[in-house]
């Protein structure tokens, strides 16, 4: 588990209960605790300085870090910034509420996941109705014949019999966060393993349990990642972290012995790499990656073999970076270097990203900033390999989509995938590599959409799963009620048979979702050195002008080499079906364009990100998708880090800005070798122990550039255990702006006390979030009614 400062563009934000009801009447008696709750917050100063290279900053907030998260002054302090918030926000709780609705009418609640084959048994995960969290099931698979893409796992009365697994309802009873990290089945079915957070800090213990009964084997393991891997029946491989949570040890422990008896199988003692695990897809092997942000080197282990060490793969190189799969006599190597800038894939003897099966060799590329899947043969085992030529390309209909690998089963010819778009709801296909069959196993319903409660029948979600048929010569979807299926699918113009039916390009609603509401484009706006900036933009036709005078929320992200590739977001139409305008820029430091784009925004080029979002900006404004009046903006965790450092540099440009877990103190932290994550990612900031790095990151640091002038309207966001970006952060950069700022905006802090950097764990409490945040913007735009005070 290699922890980065990542961003979930989903926007996983909660919001806490407001402390007073929107819309009711506040008597006299409370309207002085009201106004009282209603004066921010001001944190007291005590100065303390930072001295480097000569240079000495203050810092009047420093005493808001405590590393133990329990010192009483810090938590008063938090929790006055959240009763404000919560009063300046209870105008608009019943705005809040509306959406959450909307939001939450989306989803079917009730449902469950797609069933994976393994071995004897199907594996997914089932929803039940108002509960948070899901249950791990598994049912019999009544046949030895093959897999295929037509495989359907049996359900009714005289199917097998529906297994619970495990229920994170019943385990997260009693605790206020509920994370599993890791869910591994043994290879012979009988044992479970899995990962277990209730803090949100991700630091979890991992528990075994026999599949049937639900009884524990042995003791829990404490104090680890969700790395965890089994190597056979008996033994599991895991990681545990140092004291600045870096993952620096692989461990091998046997099944009912003490965790003080494991044997620790390598040690990373180099401070700037962090350790990831895998296992291979031919699950002979397990694979011990040590990382940094330039270099990697792997490790694997015979799992066959009764001897359980591990032997080096690939070296350690300066500036080489190697992934690694496994089949038959062959390792196949990802390796990335100066030569092969974006990476080249070599095969070599036992003695991009892919996945690997027995006989083909799916590789997932990037072109124009947009992922795309090739699939090749691959020859027998013991063949030479040669190279790859030949492969067949999966098409994909929309102008701009994410697509991402799902576990596949090694020994078939079936590459299972989930595909989405800014307006197609998230669907999971499974491909036949050597027919090039498409066959949609599942897609997402939506149960209401347009603000308003759709109540449709099993008919009407039936004539929606055929969403992504359009330009496809040969799709199928599997549909579980058969009689009626054929009913509708005749109906629609679909030819049908048995439990699958394909059709002409055509793209069909999908319950009460119509598809051919929304426009997705995709756009390039010019930055300050003239690179070309994609942009992926969405709206709803019949609710926008384009003339300027739309609302819009513009995201961004640009770190770590992470692609922001334009998938669903259900809670996103909140805002689309109130006339929203909502765009993604894939600005530098992302990896949307290959590995130069990512090198492009990060140590000494680093504000080429900030520079990018604002040219984007500029671009939408100019070309009338929007106005300064209408432009909020939204960042998560380094996203945050964006967010904070373009209030500064161009304040006047925005409306209003969210800024989620936001990674703003970037040179003290940078500069403090026991935070989390400062050793790991003086290679994507630079180190500013070193004279040059210090005052370009000073440059930027939002904390350190917060400064007397006016600045838009502000939410800002924290979890108190979060391990990833403290919650100092935020309180800091929160607090400085209430003391420079010269503007009367909102500037409001909200700081989940019991939860970490993803906010809270349940899924209805992320829509909560949501909506919160939505409401904010509305409120900031003006767009929202007050109630009365």
């Amino acid at each position: 588990m290699l922890l980065r400062r990542i961003a979930i563009p989903a926007f996983r934000r909660r919001a806490s209960a407001s402390a007073l009801g929107g819309g009711l009447l506040v008597p006299h008696s409370r309207r002085a605790a009201f106004a009282m709750a209603a004066t921010p917050p001001l944190a007291r100063k005590v100065p303390r300085e930072l001295a480097q290279h000569g240079d000495v900053r203050v810092d009047n907030y420093y005493w808001l870090r405590d590393d133990s998260r329990s010192h009483p002054d810090v938590l008063a302090h938090l929790r006055s910034e959240n009763l404000y918030t919560a009063t300046i926000m209870s105008d608009v709780k019943n705005l809040e509420d509306e959406i959450y609705t909307e939001i939450r009418a989306r989803i079917k609640e009730d449902d469950i996941g797609v069933p994976l084959r393994k071995g004897q048994y199907y594996y997914y995960n089932r929803t039940l109705t108002g509960k948070e969290y899901v249950q791990h099931c598994r049912r019999l698979v009544p046949t030895d014949a093959p897999v295929t893409v037509y495989d359907v796992m049996p359900t009714g009365p005289n199917a097998p019999d529906e297994h619970i697994i495990l229920d994170e309802n019943v385990k997260a009873e009693g605790h206020e966060y509920y994370s599993i990290g890791a869910f591994k089945v043994s290879p012979n079915g009988k044992l479970v393993a899995y990962a277990q957070d209730t803090k949100g800090d991700e630091i979890y213990t991992v528990y075994v349990i026999d599949a049937e009964s639900g009884k524990f084997v042995g003791q829990p393991l404490e104090g680890i990642t969700s790395d965890i891997e089994w190597a056979g029946d008996d033994h599991l491989v895991y990681i545990t972290m140092d004291a600045i949570l870096r993952p620096d040890k692989v461990w091998l422990h046997m099944l009912e012995s003490d965790q003080s008896n494991d044997i620790c199988l390598y040690h990373e003692k180099d401070d700037m790499f962090s350790l990831g695990l895998q296992t291979s897809e031919s699950k002979q092997y397990l694979f011990v990656e040590s990382g940094s942000k330039n270099t990697s080197f792997i490790f694997y282990l015979d799992i066959s073999k009764q001897s359980k060490e591990l032997v080096v793969l690939t070296p350690r190189v300066y500036g080489i970076d190697t992934t690694a799969r496994h089949r038959g006599n062959h390792f196949y190597i990802k390796r990335r270097s100066e030569e092969f800038y974006n990476s080249e894939l070599i095969a070599c003897p036992l003695d991009n990203d892919f996945q690997l099966f027995e006989n083909h060799i799916a590789v997932y590329e990037r072109q124009n900033g947009l992922p795309k899947v090739t699939a090749y043969h691959l020859p027998a085992t013991g063949e030479p390999i040669g190279q790859l030529q030949g492969g067949r390309e999966i098409d994909f209909v929309d102008p701009a989509y994410d697509v991402e690998p799902e576990q596949s089963q090694f020994g078939s010819s079936v590459l299972r995938f989930h595909y989405s778009s800014m307006r197609t709801p998230p669907s999971v296909f499974d491909y036949d590599m050597d027919s090039g069959v498409s066959v949609l196993k599942k897609i997402d319903t939506m149960d209401a959409i347009n603000s308003v409660k759709f109540c449709c029948s099993e008919a009407q979600r039936l004539r929606g799963v055929a969403a992504l048929l359009e330009g496809k010569d040969r799709v199928f979807v599997m549909l579980e009620d058969e009689h009626l299926a054929a009913a509708v699918l005749q109906d629609e113009g679909i030819m049908a048979g048995g439990r699958g039916c394909s059709k002409p390009a055509r793209r069909m609603v999908l319950g009460g979702f119509d598809a051919s509401n929304y426009v997705t484009e995709r756009k390039w706006a010019a930055a300050s050195d003239g690179t070309q900036i994609p942009m992926t933009i969405l709206y709803r036709k019949d609710r926008v002008n384009l003339d300027g005078s739309d609302p819009m929320l513009l995201y961004g992200y640009g770190s770590y080499e992470i692609c922001i590739d334009p998938s669903f977001g259900r809670s996103r139409f909140s805002l689309v079906d109130r006339g929203f305008i909502y765009v993604i820029a894939h600005i530098r430091g992302g990896g949307e364009m290959g590995r130069k784009w990512y090198e492009d925004g990060k140590l000494l080029n680093k504000r080429n990100t900030f520079t990018d979002f604002i040219a984007c900006a500029e671009h939408l404004i100019e070309n009338k998708y929007c106005s300064k009046e209408k432009l909020c903006i939204n960042g998560r965790s380094a996203g945050g880090l964006l967010m904070g450092a373009v209030l500064n540099m161009r304040p006047d440009l925005f409306k209003a800005a969210v800024a989620g877990v936001p990674f703003v103190d970037v040179l003290t932290t940078m500069l403090d070798p026991t935070i989390p994550l400062t050793t790991s990612e003086w290679e994507e900031w630079g180190d500013p122990r070193k004279e040059e790095y210090y005052y370009y990151m000073k440059s930027y640091s939002p904390v350190d550039n917060v400064k007397a002038q006016g600045y838009p309207n502000i939410l800002v966001t924290a979890g108190l255990n979060d391990p990833r970006v403290m919650y100092s952060e935020p309180a800091k950069y929160v607090a400085k702006l209430r003391e420079l700022k010269t503007d009367d905006n909102l500037l409001l802090f909200k700081c989940e006390l019991g939860a970490g950097h993803f906010s809270k764990s349940g899924r209805f409490e992320k829509l909560r979030e949501d909506a919160f945040t939505y409401a904010f913007i509305l409120k900031a735009l003006g767009m929202a009614p007050k109630a009365a005070l």
